[in-house]
């Protein structure tokens, strides 16, 4: 049976899990229309388009 030979340490551990914690960044594309960066796959929130077809209208 596979036992440890010494006790593995608080710091030693967390920095084996602080992989599965990291944050990433999303995704970020530009829109044609307007340029404003946005999240891919969804309508513009500055100009309200979605592939090319405004879907919304925004009032500034």
């Amino acid at each position: 049976m596979a036992v440890p030979k010494s006790r593995t340490s608080k710091a030693r551990k967390k920095q084996r899990r602080a992989k599965n914690y990291r944050l990433e960044t999303p995704a970020l594309s530009v829109c044609p229309k307007c340029g404003e960066m946005k999240l891919p796959h969804r309508v513009c929130l500055k100009c309200g388009t979605y592939k090319d077809v405004e879907v919304i209208t925004i009032s500034e």
